[in-house]
């Protein structure tokens, strides 16, 4: 068993090198599905979801060649349609982009039903009702999703009945090859779905209006190699940022894209922190007062969910009572509980968990429950007088790249043990 431990009152100063964005990592790997050729993507970031992702690749007959720590090639000529792992798909939820990518490509998809952090009801039915639009037939149960067709996905238009990335992602997917134009309207604008257009089309697609809420598909008959570089990951600067406020430090943050942070430096600004924005990079100046704030979650470019977690530690130590609404996830308040045993005063009301701040945390025995609230537990060891030790930590490195590393050298008391089991 792995363990951090951290022991609390340092604050960060110095820099740290944010890494590639997992989220856009993701489907673009699943993306590779659809190209005959071979694509060398740069920037990636080496954390567990990539790793695990690339070796479902790998047992459908794709060609992975690791070029270095952050560069890998992807060579899926000879790749093999519904031969994808189901315990390896099972435990990662970026997983159903297989089913956009086999349904694009070959017409049809097998793929067990997804894993991926427990965040309460995560349905799937928008990708389905995607899928039927572009003339496919769907057999979903909790094993697996199965789609077929006659002649492969054909152009159409969908409107989403809510906002979701994953359908939007899984739909431009399985329509960069499709005969004819598709319209999705009501899409999701996150800064990955403009990553992911931007490849597809760097390999020749045709997409246009990604990162507004609707775009265009026109097919094309096939898709050629290319060489391509992720994103910066805007929710490891967000986690990074909050540490800084949260510590009192300083810390520079560098490959960065500030427009994507919009809504995370509001609101660490509104707590009193200085927060300065420069070309690719921007600094956090933390502060001895903490203010409180209110703060919902929203679809971008709104308050992102994923930065949730960390937020709500940085309002456990604010002056007065803050209110954090989520909504998103029904079920991303399981963390509180483990903050609670470090002396946080939380009370969680449905969607709503309301913060009487001030109250000083101190180290413990916590676990995180999921990716986001993992880290959101070394924010708050970070802060907390003694030592706290953070279990399945696995769960951090899904979606962390060294984040004992980048912590260490920004002057963090931490270190990664190995326990027997």
């Amino acid at each position: 068993m792995d363990k951090i431990i951290v022991r609390g009152g340092a604050s960060l100063h110095g820099s740290v090198e944010i890494s590639g964005m997992k989220n856009a990592a993701l489907p673009i790997i699943y993306a590779c599905v659809l190209v005959e050729d071979k694509c060398v993507i740069e920037n990636v970031p080496d954390v567990r979801d990539v790793a695990l992702s690339l070796n479902i690749l790998r047992d459908m007959g794709a060609k992975i060649t690791k070029l270095s720590k952050n560069t890998v090639e992807i060579d899926c000529t000879e790749i093999s349609c519904g031969m994808s792992h189901p315990e390896l798909v099972r435990k990662i939820r970026a997983s159903y982009y297989l089913l956009g990518s086999e349904f694009g490509r070959f017409g049809e998809a097998k793929v067990a039903y997804p894993g991926g952090c427990d965040f309460g009801g995560r349905p799937i039915d928008q990708h389905i009702k995607g899928f039927e639009a572009l003339g496919g037939k769907v057999k979903a149960d909790c094993d697996k999703v199965e789609i077929s067709s006659e002649y492969g996905p054909k152009g159409t238009n969908i409107f989403f009945d809510i906002v979701t990335v994953g359908a939007t992602i899984n739909v431009m997917l399985a329509a960069a090859l499709a005969e004819g134009t598709t319209i999705i309207e009501n899409a999701a604008r996150e800064p990955h779905i403009v990553d992911l257009a931007n490849f597809l089309n760097t390999c020749g697609a045709r997409i246009s209006g990604a990162g507004t809420d609707v775009i265009k598909i026109k097919g094309v008959n096939s898709l050629h190699g290319c060489t391509y570089a992720i994103i910066p990951d805007m929710i490891e600067a967000g986690t990074y940022m909050v540490a800084a406020a949260a510590t009192g430090g300083c810390v520079k943050l560098t490959n960065v894209i500030p427009k994507h942070l919009e809504s995370v430096s509001s609101k660490i600004e509104e707590t009193g922190a200085i927060v300065d924005e420069y070309d690719d990079s921007v600094v956090v100046t933390g502060r001895d007062v903490i203010r409180k704030a209110n703060v919902k979650t929203h679809p971008y470019p709104g308050f992102p969910t994923d930065m949730q977690p960390q937020m709500a530690v940085l309002l456990c130590l604010a002056n007065g009572v803050s209110y954090v609404s989520e909504g998103v996830y029904e079920k991303r308040f399981r963390y509180v509980e483990e903050l609670k045993r470090m002396g946080a005063s939380i009370k969680v009301d449905g969607r709503t968990a309301v913060i009487e701040g001030g109250k000083p945390l101190h180290g413990a025995d916590v676990r995180a429950v999921d990716l986001r609230a993992g880290v959101a537990m070394i924010i708050a060891a970070l802060c907390a007088e003694g030592t706290t030790e953070i279990s399945d930590i696995h769960l951090i490195e899904r979606g962390y790249d060294d984040v004992v590393g980048k912590l260490r050298e920004m002057g963090a008391d931490i270190e990664k043990v190995s326990y027997p089991d």
